[in-house]
């Protein structure tokens, strides 16, 4: 996401971070690049114009001509302010009330029923809470089916009314079943439409009136640049919604409508969708957008991924076992599989400061995994259990059980004892307890 505002602001700076004398013309040429970039990457044209007057406005009266790096500080006010047009800081979601009742409102396509079983597996697994979720979407009984497939993926119960086409009756139905079988958490999933029309505010609008939700969140989908805005500021005229969820995210390498989107309505993004996954949901958290879009990475949301994946008491167990050099494949593939978990691969590459411009043009499968973990598969528990007695016929075996051939398994075997070797040397250096003690040393603590 943003990689072309990335690049289109570096280039911008670049006046700047040049030797020659620094005046009020270069201020103003870069500000211009920077809101010929805002507008390339679908921002509002009123909100562009008034973010870099405001900017020029603080970098005037900062004293960044005589500064001695005025390069550097102007990116600082340009950060300040991007922070700012994102909303500040990072939005909660209100879980008040028993049960918490969550109304989801959106048009169609926009993603609404995926990111209801997303925030239900999320705030089931952060915050304790037992999820219901409810289908409200009379019209479309494709979207009943996908809600009770999500249901049944993340092992969340789904209310329904066969026959019932009454969705304020459904839903307030819905919030009594919760109690009744207590359930705290309540997610009502709507029926959505192509385009805003009348009958689909007066719906949303009676729901909302009936069942009094703690939150109503508005579901868009990012990619649609300032369509999206547009259709949000409709939706917040009608329904006062409390939050933004921008879906797609990923998807959207020009990031125009998150940047805009709370300057419109002044409601703030509460989430984000990052992928297909049923992890793939992040709050959205405008200082750490902000420091991505200017290139500087993400590494506290690199390092809250990487706790939410660990297991402490395996790690513990781990660490002992690479003290005695006795990491075996079983190993290997346990963190294979909490790598996997942690989300996209060039998406967690890209948190970490100077590697996603780095790796912008470079394809990294998130199947990179798949034939190693077909080779592991593949041998016998005693041979995963003790790597050393794997031979040479023993590899040819191995490689026609997985689909590999004897170099690729050569190779994996060649790479795992190296890896062997640096994890012991590793642990000799660092004496560390746990994977996270390194990156706690370097100050690298989510806030």
């Amino acid at each position: 996401m943003f990689e072309n505002l990335s690049e289109r602001l570096e280039r911008s700076f670049k006046i700047l971070k040049g030797q020659g004398k620094i005046t009020e013309i270069n201020v103003a040429e870069t500000l211009k690049d920077v809101r010929r970039a805002l507008l390339d990457a679908d921002v509002n044209y009123k909100v562009a114009k008034q973010f870099t007057d405001t900017v020029k406005a603080k970098a005037l009266g900062s004293h960044v001509l005589t500064a001695v790096k005025p390069g550097e500080m102007m990116i600082k006010i340009v950060n300040d302010e991007l922070i700012q047009l994102m909303g500040g800081d990072t939005a909660q979601v209100n879980l008040s009330g028993n049960p918490t009742v969550i109304l989801m409102s959106g048009l169609q396509g926009s993603g609404k029923t995926t990111f209801s079983g997303k925030l239900a597996r999320k705030l089931k697994s952060e915050k304790a809470k037992r999820p219901l979720l409810v289908a409200c979407d009379v019209y479309r009984p494709a979207a009943i089916d996908q809600l009770k497939v999500l249901g049944e993926q993340i092992k969340v119960p789904v209310y329904t009314e066969d026959g019932n086409t009454d969705p304020v009756e459904i839903a307030k139905n819905g919030i009594q079943y919760a109690k009744s079988h207590n359930l705290d958490l309540v997610i009502v999933d709507t029926a959505g439409r192509l385009a805003v029309d009348e009958q689909m505010m007066n719906e949303i609008s009676n729901i909302k009136a009936a069942i009094k939700p703690q939150e109503t969140l508005f579901v868009v989908d990012a990619m649609t640049g300032q369509d999206a805005v547009n259709t949000a500021k409709e939706f917040n005229d009608r329904l006062d919604f409390d939050g933004v969820v921008l879906t797609k995210l990923d998807g959207d390498t020009r990031g125009g409508a998150a940047l805009t989107i709370r300057a419109v309505v002044t409601k703030p993004i509460k989430f984000v969708g990052t992928g297909e996954k049923l992890d793939a949901i992040d709050l959205f958290h405008p200082a750490r957008m902000a420091d991505r879009i200017l290139g500087k990475g993400d590494i506290v949301s690199l390092v809250e991924k990487i706790q939410t994946a660990y297991d402490e008491k395996k790690a513990g167990e781990l660490a002992k076992k690479i003290a005695k050099n006795q990491f075996n494949f079983d190993d290997y593939m346990s963190q294979i599989q909490q790598i996997k978990k942690m989300g996209n691969l060039k998406d967690l590459a890209s948190m970490i400061p100077g590697v996603g411009k780095a790796i912008k043009d470079v394809e990294i499968d998130d199947n990179a995994f798949k034939s190693i973990e077909a080779i592991i598969q593949s041998m016998t528990k005693k041979e995963r259990a003790n790597p050393e007695i794997i031979n040479a016929s023993r590899r040819q075996r191995i490689a026609r059980g997985s689909g590999t051939t004897i170099v690729e398994v050569n190779r994996m075997m060649k790479q795992f004892e190296e890896m062997r070797k640096m994890m012991k040397m590793a642990h000799k250096l660092q004496g560390m307890k746990n994977p996270m003690q390194m990156l706690r040393g370097k100050g690298m603590r989510p806030q």
